[in-house]
């Protein structure tokens, strides 16, 4: 698929979506859940210095499931994070410490948008 479809949000041509996704054993929810808003004091100063950010969000699941997805004007953007010491030291420290495990993130192009 090469055509994008556009609807009332406009982003520009080259947005990529980010996501990062872990996992912990659901009976420690609450630690992790502690863990993510602690992040949280240290993360968001941290990325909201960065060129390109349009969106960020993040949460954790009773069931054992962290996400955080991140909307980026370009794939280069994108990539401010994958060495973002905040990110990638500290907050990996910090989360794998409540015992949550990551898997491998990945950048993706945005075909197409919808808003509701």
């Amino acid at each position: 698929m090469t055509d994008r479809i556009t609807l009332p949000e406009s982003l520009p041509t080259t947005a990529v979506v980010r996501v990062s996704r872990a996992s912990f054993d659901p009976g420690r929810f609450a630690e992790v859940d502690a863990a993510s808003k602690k992040t949280a004091l240290y993360i968001i100063p941290a990325v909201r210095r960065l060129p390109g950010l349009l969106r960020f969000y993040a949460g954790v699941s009773p069931k054992g499931s962290v996400v955080q997805v991140s909307v980026w004007d370009t794939e280069e953007h994108a990539a401010q994070l994958d060495t973002l010491k905040e990110m990638v030291v500290d907050g990996r420290r910090d989360m794998e410490a409540a015992g949550v495990t990551f898997t491998p993130i990945f950048n993706y192009p945005i075909d197409w948008t919808w808003t509701v």
